[in-house]
């Protein structure tokens, strides 16, 4: 199953199951997040799986249509540094923890949103697998973090280098405003397999690609090791990391342009189409980002 988060209005959005190419049946829950909170929501799902094949409630909805899966996500961590060739191109050793930073829900966008940086001329891309969290976990081991995972979306960590190497902390290079498109879907645990093709491309020429076989630390491990200091509960986002060939890590290093369509892709789930809009400091033009602009402009 697939459940995605509409918009439907202005500022409104609305939790739904996929159940065809652009068709939706809408659920009764405010997004994707709000749905898993219910500890239900399996059940309700699945009832509307019986129900979809009538049509009755179905609607459609194209690409611009979808908000962030999880636009009121509690939390959302990140992994860094989890892919072998990925650690070896920025010039580390392999961890022995994980490599953890947070972003708060501001960061998040559409899938087909349009990405607006302001004051930045370092913008990265790092294309990844998220995990969603369906249930509540504190100090879980990996069997119960597996079991508590309710399903898997795609991401994409854009980052601004240039504010990340400020200091020896990602933070500040890591939470502009409306940066971080995920979604399109949620492909719910139970339909997954058990590794994920990742890929990224700039203005469609392939610069990722990576399986998350590969991972240093699996989706379970991250989520079990992070909660052993924080609780993480239904709608929480966890980023599993970037495999190689991000834009810092080419000779010489390369980064976005205004305008370049930054595209990632995960088999199974779907893929985000993002258009990048780098904006210069003192250009005559609102700062205020837009975080539900479509590309459709």
């Amino acid at each position: 199953m697939k459940l995605a988060t509409l918009r439907t209005g202005e500022n409104s959005t609305t939790a739904a199951l996929a159940v065809g190419t652009e068709t939706y049946l809408p659920l009764p829950y405010s997004n994707v997040g709000t749905l898993l909170a219910d500890s239900g929501w399996r059940k309700v799902v699945k009832a509307a799986v019986n129900a979809a094949p009538t049509g009755d409630g179905a609607v459609t909805a194209s690409a611009d249509c979808l908000a962030p899966l999880l636009p009121t996500a509690g939390k959302v961590i990140c992994c860094g540094l989890n892919y072998g060739d990925h650690i070896l191109e920025m010039g580390r050793d392999l961890p022995e923890y994980p490599t953890l930073f947070a972003k708060y829900a501001d960061t998040l966008t559409g899938a087909t949103d349009t990405i607006d940086v302001y004051g930045s001329e370092r913008v990265d891309w790092e294309a990844e697998l998220a995990v969603v969290v369906g249930s509540r976990l504190f100090q879980a081991d990996e069997s119960q973090a597996q079991a508590a995972i309710a399903g898997y979306t795609v991401a994409n960590d854009v980052s601004m280098r240039d504010w990340q190497n400020r200091t020896l902390q990602w933070f500040q290079g890591k939470a502009f405003d409306a940066t971080t498109p995920v979604g399109p879907v949620m492909l719910t645990s139970d339909e997954a397999g058990s590794s994920f093709e990742v890929k990224g491309y700039v203005n469609g020429e392939l610069v990722q690609s990576g399986n998350t076989a590969t991972l240093v630390f699996g989706p379970a491990q991250l989520l079990s090791y992070i909660s052993q200091f924080t609780v993480l509960r239904p709608g929480d986002l966890v980023l599993t990391g970037t495999p190689g060939g991000v834009g810092m890590g080419m000779k010489p290093p390369r980064f976005l342009r205004d305008g370049d369509v930054l595209t990632t892709e995960i088999a199974g789930i779907g893929s985000l189409q993002n258009i990048v809009h780098i904006h210069q400091p003192g250009a005559s033009e609102s700062r205020t980002p837009a975080a539900a602009t479509s590309t459709k402009e």
